[in-house]
């Protein structure tokens, strides 16, 4: 509630302090309905995996379970398919390439930061130039050399595409430009390496916008749904989006919309807790890497 006018304030200061009260009432009721809207389908889900079947299209909506079913749904999901399989291939992949991404995308963009060789700004550019790349015009090529190595429908073959990202060096090289060089040159100075230099110095410094990058990474490795489809035939070998997809169909003419809810509340349990623990490293990675040249 704004305070009321005090005896010696002046018109023009109350109406400044008005404006300023209102504009932050509109900017946080504006805040609060986005919210709310991209929130709602969220709620929606995560209560449905413990409603009633009946209950869960009823109408009107029921903001709580009237008959609550505990953990039939996920019990029915987990008997029905091998939801356990598949989640622990999407956390296995996710943690292999966000890992070997953050690190290999650190080392290249730190070299291209702190380094000066020939052709450095042609490389970079053609780094950059893979990022306006769609990844559909790349997925035959990528999956006739897949198949020449032998890793169709093997787990080499879901994760090695993964190892190495654009965006990743882009993003650690903008980073990687706020290091001091005089830290770097006393490293120098007293012996040590340019690895131990990059182990022991840059990448701590790096960890804000590895932080960033890993909840960016993780995202875009956990909802992949078209390579692994491409690649993973085998159906111990799918990833959670590819076997959610089969899931949601009707199975055998029974009604499936409460175990499919229960399993997309598990499939995006990791990244929310994922976003909340990082929340305030992604933040400062993205203010940070969109202001530095």
């Amino acid at each position: 509630m704004a305070r009321s006018r005090t005896p010696y304030e002046s018109d023009a200061a109350f109406e400044t302090r008005l404006r300023k009260r209102i504009s932050k009432l509109i900017l946080f009721s504006t805040a609060a309905l986005v919210a709310l809207l991209f929130g709602f389908p969220m709620y929606f889900m995560a209560v449905s995996a413990f409603k009633a079947e009946a209950e869960i299209l009823s109408t009107p909506f029921n903001w709580l379970p009237q008959e609550f079913v505990g953990l039939y749904h996920f019990e029915s999901a987990f008997e029905r398919a091998p939801i356990g399989q598949w989640y622990f291939n999407s956390v296995f992949i996710a943690a292999v390439q966000v890992t070997a991404a953050i690190f290999f995308g650190a080392m290249a963009g730190y070299g291209f930061a702190k380094f000066h060789f020939r052709g450095k700004r042609i490389l970079f550019a053609l780094i950059l130039s893979i990022m306006a790349v769609p990844f559909q015009i790349l997925l035959i090529p990528l999956y006739v050399e897949i198949r020449q190595f032998g890793w169709h429908n093997s787990y080499a073959g879901l994760i090695v595409p993964g190892l190495l990202s654009a965006f990743a060096v882009f993003m650690m090289r903008q980073f990687a430009l706020s290091i001091p060089d005089e830290l770097l040159d006393s490293a120098r100075i007293d012996g040590a390496s340019e690895f131990r230099i990059f182990v022991y110095i840059a990448l701590p410094l790096l960890a804000p916008a590895s932080a960033s990058l890993a909840i960016i990474l993780f995202l875009g490795s956990w909802n992949n749904f078209l390579w692994p489809l491409v690649v993973a035939q085998d159906r111990n070998l799918w990833t959670l989006p590819v076997g959610m997809t089969v899931f949601s169909q009707p199975y055998r003419g029974e009604p499936s919309v409460g175990p499919s809810m229960a399993v997309s509340t598990l499939a995006t349990l990791p990244v929310a807790l994922l976003f909340v623990f990082f929340q305030r490293y992604f933040i400062e990675g993205m203010m940070v890497s969109g202001i530095k040249g």
